[in-house]
Formats: structure tokens, C-alpha cells, sequence
């Protein structure tokens, strides 16, 4: 039975096939991962004892084998499987929106919405992503090496900022699946029509499940890593 107090962090942390369930119902279990279970179905206007059943009957599943990586190697593992998601997958939905809202904007003019919100996902994303590549990353990896200093300062000042802009990706994320109306696609779409949507449905699970593995498990490895 799924504790009502557990994090919803520590929940796809346990069960990662929990995370699509967390993505339909609109519970933040990355950027606002810390907060319990039942705090945040309260603030969602959910009914936290539905939502544990719905937990529960869940087949365990998923891919937890990063889990046992180190820092480095999770890092690198981040680097591979999302980063490089990311840079591929952002201009192509970025041209896809513009294209679906010339198309379809008359009769939907919450296209507008998406649109924007496509191209500010993009344009917070991408700097992020050179920013963890080139600085604290290669930081993280040679704090792994022994100890160090960096023009920065601490470690927490970079991991600070991360956690800041991971925020704002999870608030963009959050207003785009509120204009598409949680991805619905209306009768008269197009074959681009949906495949936007869907798309943009996958760009949230894949972002939600990245930030979940560093702001919960990369970054306080790295920051137990100055600790010694």
C-alpha cells in the first residue's frame, strides 16, 4: 500500500511505471518531487486515497538501472539518453508547432498558446543542457576525482541554478499540457496535428523523468561528494 506521506520523488524512485499515472493526473514528481503524496493531490483538488489505489494495482516496471550508477556515470548516462533526446527533438517540435498553428490557428486559436509555450520550452532547454555539459558536469566529474576548486565557488551555487531553471521547464510543461488540454486532440486534426500532440506528450514524460534523476538522485550524490 502506497504510504500517503511518501514523496512523490520516492515514488517513481520505488515504482518507475508510477510516472505516467503522476504525468495524466498532473502531479509534479520532479520539480516539486519532496512534496508528499497526499499535499499534493490536496493542491491538484484529488482524492490522495483514488490516486494510491490507482498506484497500487500498477504492475511494477520500468528501467531502474541508472539508479546504481555513479555520479560520472549517471551524468553520462543523462547526457546520452535525455540531453541528447532533447537537442534532437526541440526543433523539430518547434517547426511542427509553427506549422500546425498556420494550419489549424483559425479554428483553434489555443494553437497560439502552443506555440509559445513550444518555442519558451526550447528556449529555456537548450542553454540548460550546454550549461550541464560544460560546466557542471565536467565539475561533478572531477570532484569525483578528489578535491577542488572552481571559479563558481561551491558546487551548490551551479546545482542551485539547475534546480531553479528545472522549476521553470516543470511550470512550461505544466501550462502546455493545460492548453492542449491534456493532450487532446480535437476531431478535425490533421496527421501533424496529432502527431504534435503526441510528441509533445512524449517531450513531457522524457523531461519530467530526466529532471526526477538529477534533482533527486545526480545532484545530492554530487553534492555528497564535497562533503568529504
Amino acid at each position: 500500500m502506497t504510504d500517503l506521506q511518501t514523496p512523490l520523488g520516492q515514488v517513481v524512485a520505488d515504482n518507475p511505471a508510477t510516472a505516467r499515472t503522476f504525468d495524466r493526473l498532473g502531479l509534479d514528481y520532479c520539480c516539486h518531487g519532496r512534496r508528499s503524496l497526499a499535499s499534493a493531490c490536496a493542491d491538484a483538488g484529488l482524492d490522495p486515497a483514488a490516486v494510491a489505489a490507482e498506484l497500487d494495482a500498477l504492475p511494477t516496471g520500468g528501467d531502474r538501472s541508472w539508479m546504481g550508477l555513479d555520479p560520472v556515470a549517471l551524468a553520462d548516462h543523462i547526457v546520452e539518453e535525455h540531453h541528447r533526446y532533447l537537442s534532437e527533438e526541440l526543433p523539430l517540435l518547434d517547426a511542427l508547432s509553427e506549422k500546425v498553428l498556420s494550419v489549424h490557428g483559425v479554428n483553434h486559436p489555443e494553437l497560439a498558446d502552443v506555440r509559445a509555450l513550444v518555442a519558451a520550452i526550447r528556449a529555456d532547454l537548450e542553454p540548460h543542457l550546454l550549461k550541464e555539459e560544460r560546466v557542471l558536469f565536467p565539475a561533478i566529474a572531477a570532484l569525483a576525482a578528489g578535491p577542488r576548486r572552481f571559479p563558481f565557488g561551491p558546487l551548490a551555487n551551479p546545482v542551485g541554478m539547475m534546480l531553479a531553471e528545472h522549476e521553470r521547464a516543470g511550470d512550461l510543461l505544466a501550462a502546455l499540457r493545460g492548453a492542449t488540454a491534456g493532450y487532446a486532440v480535437p476531431d478535425d486534426a490533421c496527421a501533424s496535428y496529432r502527431s504534435l500532440y503526441q510528441r509533445l506528450e512524449e517531450l513531457e514524460a522524457d523531461t519530467h523523468l530526466h529532471i526526477h534523476k538529477e534533482n533527486e538522485v545526480l545532484f545530492r550524490a554530487a553534492l555528497r561528494l564535497t562533503e568529504g
